[in-house]
């Protein structure tokens, strides 16, 4: 079960790396309460048929939705606004940073001591981020404290998501989500926004792509494949959606590739590799046992 799950966890990196493309045609037009608010409440839409009516919601589950749901709002909210004040290369860079602050809120928050390996992943994935969305080079912007701050929430939402959500039918706590920032994020962009830049064409085949593939395939993936990966694991391995950011601005976008973030992407894969020694290493006692498919 722990294979497939990484495996999953790898599908959701993909399709988040191809949402990249649909993020950057809303941010063109100078949208971001609405468009989240329209992908998130049609991503809710989607998957509404298909959560089993057979298995009663607690109030616990409720209570954690509501808090996942917040989180999720604000995350999504600081990444996309802080594009607007900062360069795209700075916002992949510095929100990827949430593969440091996850090993640090497990200590803080749960008393979990965090593995050396794991330490050592995570600050080489940063540093293959650096090199893959900076180039090696980086001009600090205003919007750079809003993408930081972004990034503790989108730690914040792994590790709830690592911790809890093993608990509960995972279509209901993934929809319950959206659903919660859906509302928050159209409550703040009908008074914020010109509504009229849902209807060009653009933006609605950015939406629909993202409801459908990012949150409505992607999110709930990462809702079941963090039921039985560890959240510093699951950060790494998704982590990779930058790596594949990159290769689909290259093959779509014809986006030049330098050398220096070649080597920024065979630096993450690295990370992600040496994450995964300690469970195929029989002597070491904190690996967890892969199930076979």
């Amino acid at each position: 079960m722990r294979l497939k799950a990484d495996l999953t966890l790898l599908a959701v990196a993909i399709i988040w790396g191809s949402a990249f493309i649909a993020q950057g045609v809303a941010a063109q037009h100078g949208i971001a309460y609405l468009y989240n608010a329209a992908s998130f409440l049609l991503a809710t839409i989607i998957l509404l048929p298909l959560i089993p009516r057979t298995k009663k919601i607690s109030r616990e589950q409720v209570f954690w939705t509501l808090l996942v749901g917040f989180i999720l709002f604000i995350g999504s909210t600081l990444q996309q606004v802080g594009i607007y004040y900062t360069k795209v290369a700075n916002a992949g860079f510095i929100t990827s940073l949430y593969v440091i602050f996850i090993p640090f809120i497990l200590l803080l928050g749960f008393r979990e001591k965090p593995n050396k390996l794991d330490l050592l992943a995570v600050f080489i994935a940063a540093l293959g981020a650096f090199l893959l969305s900076t180039a090696g080079h980086i001009q600090f912007q205003p919007g750079d404290t809003l993408e930081l701050v972004g990034a503790v929430f989108w730690a914040l939402h792994m590790v709830i998501l690592g911790k809890f959500a093993s608990r509960y039918e995972p279509l209901s706590f993934a929809a319950g989500q959206y659903l919660v920032s859906g509302l928050l994020s159209l409550l703040l962009g009908l008074f914020i926004e010109d509504k009229t830049i849902l209807l060009v064409p653009a933006v609605i085949g950015a939406v629909l792509f993202r409801a459908l593939f990012s949150i409505a395939i992607g999110y709930t993936l990462q809702v079941w494949g963090q039921r039985h990966t560890p959240p510093t694991d699951a950060a790494l391995i998704l982590g990779l959606e930058s790596v594949f950011a990159t290769i689909f601005g290259w093959l779509l976008l014809k986006q030049l590739l330098l050398p220096i973030q070649v080597l920024g992407c065979f630096i993450i894969f690295t990370a992600v590799m040496l994450s995964q020694i300690k469970n195929i290493n029989p002597g070491n006692p904190t690996s967890a046992p892969i199930e076979p498919l």
